[in-house]
């Protein structure tokens, strides 16, 4: 049987590298998808020894294997930011604006410079003002887009779950806003609350002021 190579995590760093860019920053989110909840996005500079073992798309990982990875990041990657926005956000900008929000306030929050950013998508990041490179399925293909991978979706399953505790009967602890059937069974039953994304369908069609209207973001 022929052996799978694992690719190059590190290809989009070196090439910025060699093209003379030295803080090269990944950025990536979690939560473009979900009825509920804001839209988490990461920035991650790694060292080039960074060991990128257990670091891969979050998507891929096991809540634990996460865990273990976020931890490590945190504390030997160069440089960490996180940018949270809101659900009223989303609906007033669109997810996409959303998203491309939440990534610049990640890149603000890191407090270190940065002279390039690889950004997971099609899309590169609009009025950015710093050289960048968009890649598709960057998750799976660059180190840092992967630790930044890791670090917005372990940051936002924690809010889900804190979030779960102020509205409880949703089961954010469990499906973190997604529109499972548990989901849209306890919308059937309780109503849209707060952190509901009421420009989603199908909570659009079922806006109901049930719940009670508080300012979580």
């Amino acid at each position: 049987m022929d052996k799978v190579e694992k690719p190059d995590l590190w290809h989009f760093e070196r090439e910025a590298w060699d093209s003379g860019h030295q803080r090269v920053a990944g950025v990536d989110e979690a939560g473009r998808g979900p009825l509920a909840g804001p839209v988490v996005a990461a920035a991650v500079i790694l060292p080039s020894d960074f060991d990128l073992d257990g670091i891969r798309d979050s998507k891929t990982l096991t809540p634990a294997q996460r865990e273990t990875a976020y931890a490590r990041i945190v504390e030997r990657a160069s440089a960490v930011g996180v940018g949270i926005v809101g659900p009223e956000t989303v609906d007033r900008l669109n997810i996409l604006q959303a998203t491309f929000e939440a990534m610049r306030v990640a890149l603000a929050d890191m407090g270190a410079p940065f002279d390039f950013v690889l950004v997971d998508g099609s899309h590169p990041i609009p009025g950015l003002g710093a050289d960048q490179l968009a890649v598709i399925d960057g998750d799976a293909r660059s180190a840092s887009v992967a630790a930044a991978s890791i670090v917005a979706k372990v940051t936002r399953d924690c809010i889900m779950t804190e979030l779960a505790k102020k509205f409880p009967g949703y089961g954010f602890e469990k499906h973190k806003g997604y529109g499972t059937e548990e989901h849209l069974r306890a919308i059937d039953e309780r109503g849209v609350c707060s952190i509901h994304r009421r420009s989603f369908s199908p909570v659009a069609r079922k806006v109901s002021g049930d719940c009670p209207q508080q300012e979580l973001f």
